[in-house]
């Protein structure tokens, strides 16, 4: 069963046009209830969302499809989406949802679903829900109708948990972190637990107004923090995205590094204690070479899939992993985690500074970089680019070119009308001329 509304991370959008609006958002919740339904008990759902100003418009929509239908809803507020996971299972919901653009500017908005057991849905139950969108669904009697409710607790609940995945015995005393929340969801969440773990806490980004998430902060934007970190003389920084599922950790010296690094970190410490499972770390096609290289010479694996955070925990659950996430910040600990954590992942790599006395510095560069480019393209609705024999021609030039030397890597981004060209070589010049070749191509046939 084909999806068209859905893509690699749920429904995603420009608010207040299609399939962003509020007509479409009470057809999901309708569509995501009656999907949910059954008979047993009254179905209940929780519903997070971060700062963004159109959260308020989703949120009521969502709200009504899925009361019309006979779901109490429990809404829990600004939360991280990973808390939206966590909860939908702590809380014995039968649904969980999402409403975040997550990394996007805040324009855009999008909705997530997760199932009871606090995963991601995977693309099966996507496809018939968003079938269900066409047609006639019975409404619950009205004797039937679902309740909704504010909850004041759920993120306290969050952060009493997230607590507990920092090891026993290790405190944050004495280190002096940069915490930026990209005006999102973790704004309160993640500074308070920081704090209460016994760090210095400096924060950024937790001032929200609805139009500011991921603006000139956050993980897509650490130039922020990393003027923090030196402007303060913090031992670290820590940055998250707008609903607190990626992130990045800066040195000392306010330098970045990505998922990359911190999961070859996670991935040696945890491959020591014997806590690795299966020997692997899952991550996606965009994944270093460098990284795989650094496993290998430890006897470790790199299973890849597909770029999205659903797709390697998917991999994970098949394979029985317990270690995965992306290089762009998310990062999936299964022992913890339903889905990409990034105040989670934070702490893991403050137990590590904590446990061993060493500088972030020394913890961020666990592998030597195979150097990588990554472009993108902007293409107009309606185009396929990567169709054109144009392009096909120029892909199939840099793969000769690259061949025994590299690898490339093309593909329409999931949440946005983006082709996203990559590739990786020790030869810079090479490197560059390849990947400029390709977007010279796409951007004609754009």
């Amino acid at each position: 069963m084909m999806r068209k509304l859905f893509g690699t991370d749920g429904v995603r959008g420009t608010a207040n046009t299609p399939p962003m609006t509020a007509e479409i958002a009470l057809r999901l919740g309708l569509a995501a209830g009656k999907y949910f339904q059954r008979k047993s008990a009254l179905p209940r759902v929780v519903i997070g969302k971060d700062t963004r100003l159109s959260g308020y418009m989703l949120e009521n929509a969502l709200t009504a499809g899925l009361t019309a239908m006979g779901m109490n809803v429990l809404l829990l507020g600004p939360v991280p989406t990973p808390a939206v996971g966590f909860l939908t299972r702590s809380m014995r919901a039968d649904l969980g949802v999402m409403i975040s653009a997550s990394h996007n500017p805040h324009q855009d908005n999008g909705i997530k679903f997760f199932g009871p057991d606090g995963f991601k849905l995977s693309d099966a139950a996507e496809a018939e829900i968003e079938a269900l969108l066409g047609t006639d669904i019975p409404l619950a009697d009205p004797a039937d109708i679902g309740r909704a409710k504010r909850i004041e607790d759920g993120r306290g609940r969050y952060q009493e948990y997230a607590k507990t995945t920092f090891p026993q015995g290790l405190q944050l005393d004495g280190l002096r972190v940069v915490i930026d929340c990209a005006n999102g969801a973790a704004y309160r969440a993640a500074p308070e637990v920081l704090w209460e773990l016994g760090a210095e806490v400096i924060p950024v980004g937790t001032s929200p107004n609805g139009k500011n998430i991921n603006k000139g902060c956050g993980s897509t934007h650490p130039e922020a923090a990393a003027e923090a970190v030196v402007a303060h003389g913090a031992d670290v920084g820590i940055t998250l995205d707008g609903d607190a599922d990626r992130v990045m950790i800066l040195d000392q010296h306010g330098r970045v590094a990505d998922g990359d690094q911190i999961m070859a970190l996670l991935a040696s410490r945890w491959a020591e204690e014997g806590r690795l499972k299966g020997g692997a770390l899952v991550a996606t096609v965009m994944s270093n070479l460098g990284l795989e290289r650094h496993l290998h010479a430890q006897g470790l694996r790199l299973e890849r899939t597909p770029v999205g955070d659903r797709y390697v925990v998917e991999r994970m659950r098949q394979g029985g992993f317990n270690l995965g996430g992306e290089q762009s910040g998310h990062i999936v600990m299964t022992d913890y985690t339903t889905t990409g954590d990034g105040l989670v992942a934070g702490l893991q790599f403050l137990a590590e500074m904590a446990r061993t006395g060493r500088a972030a510095s020394d913890l961020t560069q666990t592998f030597e970089t195979v150097p990588q480019l990554l472009k993108n393209v902007r293409y107009a609705a309606g185009q396929e680019p990567l169709s054109a024999a144009p392009v096909k021609a120029a892909i199939a030039e840099a793969e000769a070119r690259l061949q025994g030397q590299g690898r490339l890597l093309i593909r329409k981004s999931g949440t946005e009308p983006l082709i996203r060209v990559m590739a990786e070589a020790e030869d810079a010049v090479v490197l560059t001329e390849v990947v400029d070749s390709i977007v010279a191509a796409v951007e004609r046939a754009a």
